[in-house]
């Protein structure tokens, strides 16, 4: 955790507007956010793993590494999270780009990314991971906001419901994990 905090604190310092989080999510977030990984078959995927706090329990949900692909923009990330985590698939490219990696039928999306506050990001980043999602796939979302981080009229374009998972307290903020399915029609 130590190594880990303090890679953390070195790209704050490095690349202030490119790590949004104030500390690394806490180990409580990470259970609630890969609620629902228990059992699943097809690949998942992890956007913004960050020093790997979700992508350490994802693994320990029993996800085998070969179904995991992790999608960062931090070089210095990528670099930590594939001697941390071999066999996972470590890409250096924006979650924008969920849809051109070459995942089909993917069963749960987890996001470290905090920043689906805008309507383009929405759309580019959770709109196209259900494009390539399987029917019954699911987003799980970090905010620090009490609402959902996607608001009504954009979970209807997109055709989701959201589903607050937790707040959890003790993470500094405290966190909520929202959980998006499509509607089913």
């Amino acid at each position: 955790m130590a190594s880990g905090f303090g890679l953390f604190l070195g790209e704050v310092l490095r690349h202030p507007t490119e790590v949004v989080a104030i500390a690394p999510s806490s180990a409580a977030v990470a259970r609630r956010m890969t609620d629902g990984l228990d059992g699943i078959t097809g690949p998942v995927v992890e956007i913004g793993p960050g020093t790997g706090s979700f992508t350490r329990a994802i693994l320990a949900r029993g996800v085998a590494p070969e179904q995991l692909t992790l999608m960062e923009t931090n070089t210095r990330f990528c670099d930590s999270l594939q001697r941390q985590f071999p066999g996972v698939r470590v890409l250096n490219r924006p979650a924008q780009e969920i849809d051109q990696i070459g995942l089909e039928g993917i069963s749960a999306v987890i996001s470290g990314v905090p920043v689906l506050a805008r309507p383009t990001i929405q759309r580019e980043v959770v709109g196209r991971a259900f494009n390539v999602m399987a029917p019954e796939g699911f987003f799980s979302q970090i905010t620090y906001s009490p609402n959902a981080p996607i608001a009504p009229p954009m979970q209807r374009e997109l055709g989701l419901r959201a589903e607050k998972r937790a707040t959890v307290w003790v993470n500094l903020p405290p966190a909520r994990v929202f959980v998006f399915h499509r509607i089913h029609h």
